[in-house]
C-alpha cells in the first residue's frame, strides 16, 4: 500500500469515529418515528380520499334513480294527455338514468374494496408504529443511563474520550437495528394498497346489444303504463 493510501485510509478511520461520536442514537430513533408517522398519515389521507370518492358516487346513484322515477311519472302523465311518443322518450329517459345508476354499483363495491384494504393497513400500521414508540422510549432511557454512567465513569477514573466505549457501541447497533425494522415493516404493509382500474373498453356488439336491451325495456314500461291506464 503506498503512502498516500494509507493517508486515506486513516483519514476515513478518523472520520467514521467522528461522525459515531457526534451521532445521537435518540435523535435517530426520534427521525425513524417522525418518518413512520408520516408513512401513517399518508395511509389515513389516501383513506379519507377514497371514503370521500365513494360517498359521491353514492350520492351520484341516488339522484340518477330519483330522477328515474320522475322520468316514469312524466311517461305516466304523457300517456294521460293521449302523447304516447311523448310517454315514449320519457321512458326512454328513464332506461338511460337507470344504466348509469347500474354502471355506478360495480365502481362503489371496488371503493368498498379499497376502502377495506386501508383501514385494515392503517389499523396494521399504527400497532406497528406504536409498538415502536414504546421501545424508543424505552431504548432512548437506557442510552441515557448509560450515557451518564460512562461520563460518571470517565470523570473517576480519567478515562480518555477517545476510547471506544462497548457498550455505547451495543446500544447503537440496537437503535439502528430496531429502525430498519420498523421501517421495513411499515414499507411491507403499504405494499398492500390496490390499486383502481379504470373502466374498460366495451365491445360494439355488446354495446349494441345493450341498446337493444333498452329499448325493449321501455317498450315492457310502456306497455305496463299503459295497463295501469286501461290503454
Amino acid at each position: 500500500m503506498g503512502t498516500f493510501d494509507r493517508f486515506a485510509t486513516i483519514v476515513k478511520s478518523k472520520i467514521h469515529k467522528l461522525l459515531n461520536r457526534w451521532e445521537d442514537p435518540r435523535e435517530t430513533l426520534d427521525y425513524s418515528y417522525e418518518k413512520q408517522m408520516e408513512l401513517l398519515r399518508q395511509v389515513k389521507r389516501s383513506l379519507t380520499d377514497v371514503v370521500m370518492a365513494k360517498k359521491r358516487l353514492e350520492l351520484q346513484k341516488i339522484q340518477l334513480e330519483e330522477k328515474a322515477r320522475q322520468w316514469e311519472d312524466q311517461a305516466r302523465r304523457a300517456l294521460q294527455q293521449n302523447r304516447e311518443d311523448l310517454a315514449r322518450q320519457a321512458l326512454s329517459r328513464k332506461a338511460e338514468m337507470e344504466a348509469q345508476a347500474q354502471a355506478l354499483v360495480s365502481q362503489i363495491q371496488e371503493l368498498q374494496q379499497e376502502q377495506e384494504k386501508l383501514q385494515q393497513a392503517e389499523a396494521q400500521l399504527s400497532a406497528k408504529v406504536e409498538s415502536f414508540r414504546s421501545q424508543k422510549e424505552i431504548i432512548k432511557a437506557q442510552y441515557s443511563a448509560a450515557e451518564a454512567s460512562v461520563k460518571i465513569g470517565e470523570a473517576l477514573t480519567g478515562l480518555s474520550k477517545e476510547m471506544a466505549d462497548v457498550g455505547q457501541a451495543i446500544e447503537r447497533a440496537q437503535d439502528k437495528t430496531a429502525q430498519m425494522k420498523a421501517r421495513s415493516a411499515a414499507i411491507d404493509e403499504l405494499v398492500q394498497e390496490g390499486i383502481l382500474e379504470e373502466p374498460g373498453w366495451k365491445d360494439p356488439v355488446l354495446r349494441e346489444l345493450d341498446q337493444l336491451e333498452a329499448k325493449e325495456k321501455v317498450e315492457k314500461d310502456l306497455q305496463r303504463l299503459k295497463e295501469e291506464l286501461g290503454r
